[in-house]
């Protein structure tokens, strides 16, 4: 990574604006069913503390359409962090204004604040230069640990680095971001041979900028998911009832020819597991890829393909997975991605290093407790892809060269 990072500037003494990705789901009482997010950002925090500095932390929650919606604020996010943070952790109604700059003023050396969920503004995600120079006016650094909000061009992503450049304050990676790029880019400049990459999840067109940048790069690209059924009707295959974009059937098509053209080797499944309806009391069967019945509908990549896939995964160095097999979150479905993950693990153990590219891959390889068994698992989907893409993140791009 070309990245500065906190452990390339002098932080002893000043105020740390730090953008965090703290949008972790909540169930219907407004309990945090998954902290990963809040873990993975501790030891950046831990450092800035030993630095004797004070800790502005900046996050979105879910989409409020920049109003207030009291069932977003950021107060179960600031209970969960108290727990792991040593020092003081407090909290603010707002992002900005008057009773920010006042307890910004307040801060001792190791304390923690949390400003109120940024996107109460709509000024946030419309990177408003008012809204960045408020909040860059809190800091003497800028940090950011976000990468799942790397891709956006966002007032506390860019907008704020952009207003800190301009007086000459740096503005450098957290310890989670650094690991992201590391972990990614490896990924795109020297992987280790053989190079698998694992495409799974609904829509083809989501992925075709992936498929395209890794297709030359990778020794074999394994498609699963419902979005392999886009390909079986590219194919002129039956699908039956099997839930897929129709529009990504010419994509699927596309993407097909280039393989063949380019003499790429992308591996479709060979059989699947069909159900009678979407529920924990299907009836299921297996049948060949190529003769999905009418009346069916495909939930899960079949046996044949699990173990084909696993063979594959199993002898690589290096290995990517993003996007799940089959309707995981379904018990009846959830056998193929279950394989999936642990062939990863088993990789992993013979030697590779294995990256889960954040989204539903991350959250079923966390379900299904096998996360750890992965080298690097991301916290960022839709950033992860975008890199994957070759495309350049906003919130990556406005950081200083090392």
């Amino acid at each position: 990574m070309n990245k500065k990072t906190i452990e390339d500037i002098d932080l002893r003494g000043k105020r740390v604006l730090m953008r965090v990705d703290y949008n972790v789901p909540l169930d219907e009482n407004g309990n945090i069913t998954d902290d990963a997010r809040i873990r993975e950002t501790l030891p950046t925090i831990a450092y800035i503390q030993s630095q004797e500095a004070t800790l502005i932390l900046m996050a979105h929650f879910g989409r409020p359409k920049g109003q207030v919606v009291e069932s977003m604020r950021l107060a179960p996010v600031a209970q969960r962090l108290a727990e792991f943070v040593d020092g003081n952790v407090t909290t603010v109604s707002d992002s900005v204004g008057p009773e920010v700059e006042a307890a910004v003023k307040d801060l001792r050396s190791g304390d923690v604040l949390l400003l109120e969920n940024l996107r109460f503004h709509a000024e946030e995600e419309a990177n408003d230069a008012d809204f960045a120079r408020q909040l860059a006016g809190y800091g003497d650094v800028y940090v950011n640990d976000a990468f799942g909000a790397a891709h956006r061009a966002h007032a506390s992503t860019e907008g704020v680095a952009r207003i800190m450049h301009e007086r000459g304050a740096p503005c450098v990676a957290g310890l989670l971001m650094a690991r992201e790029l590391d972990f990614l880019g490896q990924l795109l400049t020297a992987p280790a041979r053989p190079f698998v990459a694992i495409l799974g999840g609904v829509k083809v067109s989501d992925k075709i900028g992936v498929i395209e940048n890794l297709l030359p790069k990778v020794d074999t690209l394994l498609i699963g998911g419902a979005m392999s059924y886009a390909f079986a009707e590219a194919k002129g295959y039956e699908v039956g009832e099997s839930y897929f974009k129709a529009e990504d059937a010419p994509v699927a098509a596309r993407l097909l020819s280039l393989a063949q053209s380019g003499g790429y080797n992308m591996r479709v499944p060979v059989d699947i597991l069909v159900a009678d309806r979407d529920a924990e009391d299907a009836q299921t069967t297996v049948v060949p890829f190529d003769a999905i019945p009418a009346d069916k509908m495909g939930m899960d990549i079949g046996p044949g393909t699990i173990a084909d896939y696993s063979t594959i995964i199993e002898n690589a160095k290096t290995v990517l997975w993003n996007g799940p097999m089959g309707r995981f979150e379904v018990t009846p479905f959830a056998n193929g991605t279950r394989s999936i993950a642990q062939a990863v693990g088993r990789a992993t153990t013979n030697g590779a290093l294995t990256v889960i590219g954040g989204g539903d891959s991350a959250a079923a390889v966390k379900q299904m407790g096998l996360d750890s068994q992965m080298s690097h698992v991301s916290t960022g989907g839709g950033a992860s892809l975008e890199f994957l893409e070759g495309q350049e993140l906003p919130g990556v791009a406005i950081l200083d060269d090392k």
